[in-house]
């Protein structure tokens, strides 16, 4: 690692090297369609010599170019800040307080990896906006990554002492893999595989006859069959894309407790990453259930942590998980580890059922969206097609009957309390998500009672705190109860602005 005298830095000149062979693959990639247009109606050999000069033309310039970005980039930790200074006619200097910084996470996809290389990312957990409260030193050894981040959380505060384990906290198991199918990744790449293949098709001239070829194979089929092995056949390839993409997340999956109050995250398959969170940085944590994952017992476990909303989560939600979708009493376990309690609030608190004005809301509104459809079909088949009646009636007996399930489950996912240091807030039915926020945490209530809400009783409690997602809603309590829990929570908040009765 070259370094002047005064302390500055460089980046490793390998990156160099990386950005060739990235300029290079690039060049291949876009070169074989290339060749292929330019050949339709010219000799093959001018097509070739054309790609081949636009190539060296692409790989030239783009390594030229991150060389110049090397030669004008340093960097230096000091005994009090963090610096960088980078940039050719527009000079960028950017410097952050050690004693400010709160993450330095670790990237490195396979190019880096096999050169020996790794992203770091100096955040100090406030959100700024713009980037400006992180430096990024893209890239350096691997070597040199590690003591950056020994040495930039070597002075943070150790964690208050408790009975639970330091060290490894969670390790990966094999078993987990079971849930990426029912993730709400798999249907989304099962039709982001069906919208790239009509598009190769149509760059190479085929998709006439790919569009051709599927008829054929239905060709003695009813529509409603050729509708039913389409979408079957791509919810299977979705799922075996959510499990190829589970592998490259989560594998040599582990979270622990570093010395100093340190959570480190480490995963990843081909591009491998280290996330740290400051325990002193922790507000709690998340039980987020899917539907499909929640249908098998399992959920996942996010951090609820100051700065996570602009330095990590805006860029990859994936950043502020703490442990993948697993059985609940391994959830459950996790996030008592992590909270340093024999366990967790998400799992001892006893939940306030919410009043069933609340459950009669929900009723409607799933009634609501589940008739559109309904109509929209039967007046169509009214006016052009007794088919669309059928599809109108097949919807009745589908969809009413699910919203009737989801605005039951909706309901009965309704619940908040207090438990010790902590309350707790679950709602959701498709996405249920169960938050034990630290009560010292909330800075703030927001109490909301729209018209209809108040002709129910009902109101919504928002707990607006730095950390995590900012805000945390209590969705429809009872209008008593509910302002009493927030009273009771975070005392000496709300209670100057009640009026209490005898």
């Amino acid at each position: 690692m070259e370094e002047t005298p005064d302390g500055w830095q460089r980046l490793s000149v390998r990156t160099v090297l990386v950005t060739a062979l990235v300029m290079g693959g690039v060049g291949v990639g876009a070169g074989v369609p290339a060749t292929l247009g330019l050949a339709n109606g010219r000799p093959l050999w001018v097509a070739i010599g054309w790609v081949l000069a636009g190539a060296v033309l692409v790989i030239v310039g783009g390594t030229a170019a991150d060389y110049v970005r090397w030669r004008r980039t340093r960097y230096r930790i000091g005994a009090e800040r963090a610096e960088l200074h980078t940039g050719l006619l527009l000079v960028k200097r950017r410097s952050l307080a050690r004693e400010r910084i709160r993450s330095v996470d670790l990237t490195a996809n396979v190019m880096l990896r096999l050169l020996g290389l790794v992203k770091v990312r100096i955040g100090t957990g406030e959100s700024t906006g713009g980037g400006e409260s992180t430096l990024e030193l893209d890239p350096v050894t691997r070597e040199e990554g590690e003591r950056l981040r020994r040495e930039l959380l070597a002075r943070a505060a150790p964690g208050e002492p408790g009975a639970h384990r330091e060290g490894e906290l969670a390790t990966l198991d094999l078993r987990w893999i079971r849930y990426a199918p029912v993730s709400f990744v798999a249907p989304a790449l099962g039709g982001a595989a069906v919208g790239g293949l009509m598009q190769v098709s149509e760059w190479f001239g085929a998709q006439g006859k790919l569009i051709n070829w599927v008829g054929d194979r239905f060709q003695d089929t009813s529509v409603v069959w050729i509708v039913v092995s389409l979408v079957v056949g791509a919810c299977v390839t979705g799922a075996v894309g959510a499990l190829g993409l589970w592998v490259e997340m989560w594998w040599n999956y582990r979270l622990e407790r570093e010395p100093g109050g340190t959570l480190r995250v480490r995963r990843g398959l081909f591009t491998t990453r280290s996330i740290s969170i400051e325990e002193r940085r922790l507000r709690g944590v998340e039980l987020v259930e899917p539907l499909g994952v929640r249908t098998l017992g399992a959920a996942r476990v996010d951090a609820v942590a100051t700065g996570l909303a602009e330095d990590e989560s805006s860029r990859n939600a994936d950043h502020k998980t703490l442990l993948p979708a697993a059985p609940r009493a391994v959830a459950e376990s996790v996030a008592a580890d992590v909270l340093r309690v024999a366990s967790s609030p998400t799992s001892t608190a006893r939940l306030a059922p919410h009043p069933r004005a609340a459950r009669a809301r929900r009723l409607r509104w799933a009634f609501a969206a589940a008739l559109p459809p309904v109509l929209v079909l039967a007046v169509l088949g009214v006016l052009l097609t007794d088919v669309l009646l059928y599809v109108a009636g097949a919807c009745v007996v589908v969809l009413l009957p699910l919203a009737y399930y989801l605005a039951a489950d909706a309901y009965r996912s309704l619940g908040h309390a207090i438990s010790g240091d902590y309350l707790v807030a679950r709602s959701g039915t498709v996405r249920r998500t169960t938050v034990a926020l630290q009560r010292g945490g909330v800075i703030g209530w927001t109490v909301k009672q729209s018209v209809f809400q108040r002709r129910a009783g009902l109101i919504t409690l928002t707990a607006t705190t730095a950390a995590g997602a900012g805000a945390y809603s209590v969705h429809d309590a009872g209008q008593p109860e509910g302002l009493r829990f927030a009273a009771d929570a975070v005392p000496g908040v709300l209670g100057p602005f009640l009026e209490r009765g005898e």
